[in-house]
């Protein structure tokens, strides 16, 4: 059976990573990873809560050398972690924090310890090993469960170097703003530095002058792992950015001329990575050179009547995709929303995410979100929307709106409302906007 290394930094003494400005080497790593694998306790499955992207880090592969399976579901509250527990009876929960759930034993992070304990040799994991249960966000259903092997763990962390034109062992810092619990942010703010010899940062800054003030005390090479959300509040409140390496976004398609703007600024590259939590990521485009996306080494994209699929790479078992896709020619593909976003009315049509970015594209918008209520009564109905315009009226933007977007598609209501129901990584679950329009409709 073919094993792969926990990471692939080549010098024990090199940085593997940076807690609190302060670099952690690579043998110390492996010592504290070592000595928590030795204090966790001998159950099947780890509920990995630590908000230190450090803690979350030696608390993965801990797991893994003990060969336990990550749980990392899209919210923590307290009903879905009862409910995990019932469904995966040999879990407990790894928190750097205060947590208390119901008949779930809590194993805190040992905080404190000594941090000098070091080991050189780096340990092998099995490549069929199962490490990671991923769940779905939930956005459009229910969570659903998908495993995840630390071998195709390892070989899209390779992909995604390749398409990044990522340097191995340069030592890059890899500062992310998302959570290491989802899949872009295990993927992308975890993985791609152990399996490339490259820093990651243990914070995970949140507003734009922490973000700023991380990078800037971070040495270069460095990069920021982000999402369209997070960057496009970043643009538009600091003054000046550190200079970066190259950008990186996901969880949603970013507007091209927000990607022109933050690579003028950031003087570096902006990539976006497109995928699902069935298969990861599975292209990478960057979107200054235009709409089409690039499959990632080793996967394939199937068409067919009954919708699209990827397999193939990493990619371990073949993946439906839910979004409505034309292929290129050459390989490449283009992406037109998600296929339950698209919106046809009076035989018309156009997606969710074709009229968010219209909305979010008018000046004095901070954040914005088309909504289409339940139909399912046979009422026809019409999108409404949601919008954070401080300063703003109505007419106003609805003014905008006809400009870019047909009429049948404006709005009916247009709610103004102070911050949108976003989740750590950007997202809105639909049951969070029927929550959101049910209290506007009350008012």
């Amino acid at each position: 059976m073919a094993a792969i290394p926990l990471i692939l930094h080549n010098d024990p003494d090199s940085v593997f990573a940076y807690c609190g400005g302060r670099p952690v080497t690579v043998a110390q790593f492996l010592g504290q990873v070592e000595r928590l694998a030795q204090a966790l306790p001998d159950k099947q499955y780890v509920l990995n809560l630590c908000t230190d992207r450090y803690c979350f880090a030696v608390g993965f592969t801990a797991a893994l050398l003990r060969g336990q399976v990550s749980l990392l579901p899209p919210n923590y509250t307290p009903s879905f972690v009862e409910r995990l527990a019932q469904r995966y009876p040999g879990m407990y929960c790894l928190a750097d924090g205060e947590v208390d759930f119901k008949g779930v034993e809590v194993v805190h992070y040992p905080q404190g310890a000594d941090e000098n304990v070091a080991a050189s040799a780096v340990p092998a994991i099995p490549a069929t090993q199962r490490a990671a249960l991923v769940f779905t966000s939930g956005s459009t259903g229910d969570p659903v469960a998908h495993p995840k092997s630390w071998g195709s763990l390892c070989k899209g962390a390779a992909a995604e170097a390749a398409a990044l034109g990522i340097v191995q062992n340069s030592g890059m810092a890899v500062l992310g703003t998302v959570p290491a619990q989802h899949m872009y942010g295990l993927e992308s703010c975890m993985l791609l530095a152990l399996q490339n010899g490259l820093a990651l940062v243990a914070e995970r800054p949140f507003y734009p002058a922490d973000i700023c003030a991380q990078l800037a005390a971070l040495p270069r090479p460095r990069c920021l792992i982000t999402t369209p959300v997070h960057l496009r509040t970043l643009l538009s409140e600091a003054v000046e950015l550190p200079a970066v390496d190259f950008v990186l976004c996901a969880t949603a398609l970013l507007a091209p001329q927000l990607a022109a703007e933050a690579e003028a600024r950031f003087g570096a590259p902006l990539y976006e990575i497109y995928g699902c939590t069935e298969a990861g990521m599975a292209a990478s485009r960057r979107t200054t050179e235009g709409a089409a996306w690039h499959l990632l080494n080793g996967v394939e994209l199937e068409q067919d009547e009954q919708g699209n699929r990827v397999r193939g790479g990493h990619v371990e078992i073949e993946a439906p995709l839910s979004d409505v896709i034309e292929r290129n020619a050459n390989g490449t593909f283009i992406l037109h929303g998600r296929a339950a976003d698209m919106v046809n009315i009076a035989g018309k049509r156009t997606s969710l995410a074709s009229l968010n970015h219209h909305l979010n594209a008018i000046t004095g918008v901070q954040d914005g979100v088309f909504f289409m209520p339940d139909d399912s009564n046979g009422e026809t109905k019409r999108p409404l929307a949601f919008v954070v315009a401080p300063g703003l009226k109505g007419e106003h933007i609805l003014g905008a709106l006809r400009n870019s977007v047909d009429a049948v598609f404006l709005p009916r209501p247009l709610y103004f409302v102070d911050a949108l129901p976003r989740n750590t990584t950007g997202k809105i679950t639909r049951e969070a906007l029927v929550q959101l329009m049910e209290r506007c409709a009350k008012k």
